[in-house]
């Protein structure tokens, strides 16, 4: 059975959020990141970058959310796109994964993480989400799903990033972005987003924040010990 290595933030939602729309069966192995698990071996042996999600398809493994999620439909045919839209698909999951994505989260870090106040770095990443959300706002006028004409990957991947649109972008969030809010609304009420948000409910996570979390989350902040 497909095992599901697990951590309640945006890149392993998006692979629950798959899960849950097709019923694919799978294990969960929950990851606390805070904790540190991501750095033991056996999860090494999965996934070399120590991060989350990634999977491991009965001796198959595969890592990083966009990889995880092009392994899945590419697999069982489902939440793909026509062939005359791979190009595109491909161009939106790479605009999530390379830009949306990792800006986001630098953004998240800056002002809520970084031990000191740095406003080049807090104004840098703000503005670069920012720029990437309207870029998406563009893309998205007159459309229903990013690519082609149906629900597929690329929208799961950005609902990932679009449902943390309030901690990454404050004040109004995804609302400074309306054709974004209006996506995301429609993406946010299917049925299987409550279902992938469930995963992993009853499991207990640490809350990072002390500085043994901070040594595990940011490893490369710390000189070696």
């Amino acid at each position: 059975m497909l095992k599901f290595y697990y951590h309640p933030t945006p890149n392993p939602l998006k692979i629950a959020l798959f899960l849950a729309e097709t019923g694919l069966p799978y294990e969960l192995v929950p990851i606390d990141t805070a904790q540190g698990q991501q750095h033991r071996p056996e999860f090494r042996a999965i996934n070399p970058n120590g991060k989350v999600p990634a999977i491991d398809d009965n001796g198959t493994t595969v890592f990083d959310s966009t990889a995880i999620l092009l392994y899945l439909s590419d697999k069982t045919g489902k939440l793909g796109v026509a062939p005359e839209d791979r190009g595109a698909l491909l161009s939106w999951l790479m605009f999530i994964a390379s830009g949306l994505g990792p800006f986001s989260g630098q953004c998240v870090h800056f002002h809520h993480s970084a031990p000191e106040d740095l406003p080049y770095a807090k104004n840098r990443y703000m503005r670069e989400a920012e720029r990437h959300y309207q870029v998406l706002n563009d893309h998205l006028k007159g459309r229903e799903f990013i690519v082609g004409d149906s629900y597929s990957i690329a929208d799961i991947s950005a609902w990932g990033w679009a449902i943390r649109g309030e901690r990454v972008l404050g004040g109004e969030g995804l609302e400074r972005f309306p054709e974004v809010a209006r996506w995301f609304k429609a993406i946010n009420a299917r049925p299987a987003v409550e279902t992938a948000q469930q995963i992993g409910k009853g499991e207990t996570f640490k809350t990072p924040g002390d500085e043994a979390s901070l040594r595990a989350l940011f490893p490369s902040n710390y000189a070696p010990a």
